[in-house]
């Protein structure tokens, strides 16, 4: 599936939403399983948008890390829903696509895939179209592993993939495929998913 296809399917999937504002949808084909998270859809969205990092798992051992923890929040929600499609054994690949706040989602359930499934790293791919950051603090090299396959997609002057901001301690992690022209559109312009469809479709038939 093309970059364009993957996230028209994550703007028109029909989403299930439990709790406050954590939207999510699943399709599975054949041995393959998609899971999606819909944007910033209200104003409880755009609160956890604003908030501070926190450690996501109580027992971390030596590995420790911080997220942003309204996204944490958000997905703790959501990640009783999605852990037996996960821990399925007849899924032999997994990709995750979320767009705006979901692209934030989509991050930590890539990570939630890398650690509770160690059979599929190869085979999970995940995006993150228009996402913030969500990872805090300075990555090791065996955290940056995690997100080896993980994609943060960004229309240049896009804002959002811009908050929170760097110089709080927030990164991105992964891949950052930057798409667009730089000056095309205004920084809130560069965030609709119609740009972000259009630069896509011209990033993939540029040839």
């Amino acid at each position: 599936m093309t970059l364009y296809a993957l996230f028209s399917a994550c703007l028109h999937i029909p989403y299930s939403q439990v709790g406050r504002s954590a939207n999510y949808a699943v399709k599975r084909e054949n041995d393959a399983l998609y899971i999606f998270f819909q944007g910033s859809s209200g104003k409880n969205d755009w609160k956890n948008n604003l908030d501070f990092p926190v450690k996501p798992y109580k027992r971390m051992g030596k590995t420790v890390w911080f997220a942003h923890r309204g996204f944490l929040r958000t997905w703790k929600e959501i990640e009783p829903f999605l852990a037996d499609e996960i821990s399925d054994k007849s899924v032999r690949k997994i990709v995750i696509a979320g767009y705006s706040h979901g692209g934030a989602l989509a991050m930590l359930c890539h990570e939630y895939v890398w650690y509770h499934r160690p059979d599929l790293r190869t085979t999970t791919e995940s995006y993150g179209f228009g996402s913030p950051r969500v990872f805090w603090g300075i990555p090791t090299a065996k955290l940056k592993a995690r997100w080896t396959k993980f994609t943060v997609v960004r229309n240049l002057n896009d804002i959002v993939t811009h908050l929170p901001p760097a110089l709080l301690g927030f990164k991105h992690t992964g891949t950052l495929l930057e798409i667009g022209t730089r000056g095309k559109y205004s920084f809130v312009e560069a965030h609709l998913s119609e740009n972000i469809l259009k630069e896509l479709w011209l990033y993939e038939n540029r040839n």
